[in-house]
């Protein structure tokens, strides 16, 4: 593996991000106003200042002067101090592959391409059987964010291409995302997936995946986590971000429950009474499934409320209550004129009986009587003298005598 350079003018002109660690993790115990006021007095306001999971501090500078302060510093608020370089936020690595590499070690090659950028340099290693096979791909890293195309190897150019880095897995409890000495799980089997198990002493002939619960190896480039993670890396390494940034770029959703998909956990899960201890058997609650509410219709048009709908709608509305109106004053004026003519019947049978009453008396004081009389002829004076009144009594005019003077000369009409 090849070395890091060291000289600090040298990194101070590209490197931005530091780190800073206090040991016996006196930072976490000390204010964050202090903090501040210590940074302040090394090297001015940094341009941000995050905390880290570890409790170290990631600081990005302003300028290179800033940067060469931050790396001499040796205290901070009389606490030892120690500030490093983040390992990938300021640099880029790249792959190159040539055959005329395979002769030349990682020390020569970082000699030789030191001018350039690089800073460090590593070969990749195939292993067959047992034995490690160096081959014609060498892994650059560059001490800028931006990846040259070319570089030139002595008096070869060789192409540069972006390496992307596979998924970390622990080797203890086989997840992705930390190593073997940052874990704090338990020891897990990588072929069984058996806890407090170490692969080595494994003797189970059926695979299974500790992480995606598969018939496969923790250790298989098929494992659906191991392509998660790599798009993971691939985000992480085009874009410059941390890991845990780009997951959460990636998947926003994974680590965050929300009261909906909460409930909609708790209420998938069938919940049942145990009959062991109530000997009564409970069915399963059910989801009840949501109800369509139907479209009202207005019964009453006096009570009807005001709708929000749109202007063909309301005036539709309207014509169709003004056509009910109509209807309602039409059948009013139909029942009033039934009751008119009702009326007008009445009337006129009430005039035919009087008028017959007086005929008959008027008859009786001239002569008697006679069964002719109560028969029902048209030709009958009876029948005249009825008819002609009670046309009068109906239908008077102003030329013609009142009802009481026609009531006067009836039985002189009779007589004569």
């Amino acid at each position: 593996m090849g070395s890091l350079i060291t000289d600090i003018d040298k990194l101070s002109e590209y490197a931005r991000f530091l780190i800073l660690s206090i040991p016996d993790g006196k930072l976490e115990k000390m204010s964050p106003f202090a903090i501040e006021k210590g940074l302040t007095g090394i090297g001015g306001s940094p341009k941000s200042v995050k905390k880290l999971r570890s409790g170290d501090l990631l600081l990005e500078t302003n300028s290179a002067v800033q940067t060469k302060s931050f790396l001499l510093a040796k205290t901070l608020l009389n606490n030892p101090v120690t500030v490093t370089l983040h390992r990938t936020l300021h640099s880029c690595r790249g792959v190159i592959s040539d055959n005329k590499l395979t002769k030349s070690t990682e020390e020569e090659i970082l000699e030789g391409l030191s001018s350039q950028g690089v800073t460090a340099v590593k070969r990749i290693f195939m292993k067959k059987g047992t034995t490690l096979v160096a081959t014609k791909h060498v892994i650059l890293t560059f001490n800028n964010t931006k990846l040259p195309s070319t570089v030139k190897a002595g008096y070869i150019y060789c192409k540069t291409r972006l390496y992307i880095p596979n998924p970390i897995r622990c080797f203890k409890c086989q997840r992705f995302g930390h190593s073997k000495t940052a874990c704090r799980g338990r020891q897990t089997c990588c072929k069984c997936a058996s806890v407090d198990h170490p692969t080595s002493d494994c003797q189970s002939t059926e695979l299974l995946c500790a992480n995606c619960k598969q018939p496969h190896s923790a250790d298989s480039k098929d494992c659906p986590q191991w392509k998660k993670e790599k798009k993971i890396q691939e985000v992480r390494t085009k874009q410059n971000l941390s890991y845990y940034e780009a997951k959460k770029l990636l998947f926003p959703d994974q680590n965050s429950m929300s009261y909906s998909n909460a409930l909609k956990s708790s209420t998938s899960q069938p919940s049942q009474t145990d009959e062991r201890l109530t000997k009564v058997i409970v069915p399963p609650l059910m989801k009840l499934k949501p109800v369509k509410p139907n479209v009202l219709r207005v019964k009453n048009v006096s009570t009807a409320k005001p709708s929000t709908e749109s202007p063909l709608t309301n005036s539709a509305a309207q014509s169709k209550i003004k056509k009910h109106s109509q209807n309602a004053r039409q059948a009013k004026a139909s029942a009033h004129w039934e009751l008119v003519k009702e009326s007008k019947a009445a009337k006129k049978a009430r005039l035919l009986a009087e008028r017959r009453g007086h005929v008959l008396q008027s008859l009786s004081r001239s002569r008697s009587l006679t069964r002719e009389d109560f028969l029902k002829n048209p030709k009958s004076k009876l029948d005249e003298h009825v008819d002609s009144d009670l046309v009068l009594s109906v239908h008077p005019s102003d030329d013609d005598m009142s009802t009481s003077d026609m009531e006067d000369s009836s039985p002189a009409s009779a007589n004569s």
